[in-house]
């Protein structure tokens, strides 16, 4: 018996507002409304899609200062069996629920992300991976949300 995977979703549906695209799992309204009726090939397109598009981003957002502290930080989180980007996402999920910072990992923002507003215009060491999940997040979004309108939304 295989079981079933769970579905992208984060309970954070902002489809049920009137987006096409959800705020919250990046998928499409339509891919929301009959994910249940999808086969598992199906269902396994949407989640590779939204894969791709996270380590896309994730590539142009973090750079390695130092590759044995991100292994020392994979291995004490218990991510070293997982993919290289799939480990850097599970380890910035981890990092921000203990308030760690980057540089904790070996890992830091790339020159091109953007910073923080403040005084400094840097974000603090603590915040900075809450910071790299909100540039994720937000970008995840924006690009969604551009493949949407580029590829299934009809002119009015």
């Amino acid at each position: 018996m295989q079981l079933n995977k769970r579905t992208p979703c984060v309970g954070i549906c902002s489809t049920t507002y009137g987006d096409l695209v959800c705020r919250g799992c990046k998928r499409f309204a339509h891919e929301i409304v009959q994910w249940n009726g999808y086969d598992a090939t199906q269902q396994d397109a949407v989640r590779e899609r939204l894969t791709r598009l996270r380590d896309e981003i994730l590539e142009a957002l973090l750079v390695c200062d130092e590759p044995g502290l991100l292994q020392a930080a994979l291995s004490e989180a218990g991510l070293t069996d997982l993919a290289e980007k799939e480990g850097q996402y599970q380890l910035l999920r981890f990092m921000v629920r203990r308030e760690q910072s980057l540089a904790s990992s070996g890992l830091a923002l790339s020159a091109g992300a953007v910073a923080q507003p403040g005084p400094s215009n840097q974000p603090t060491p603590e915040l900075d991976t809450l910071h790299a999940m909100q540039l994720l997040d937000a970008e995840s979004y924006r690009r969604a949300k551009a493949h949407y309108e580029r590829n299934f939304k009809v002119p009015a």
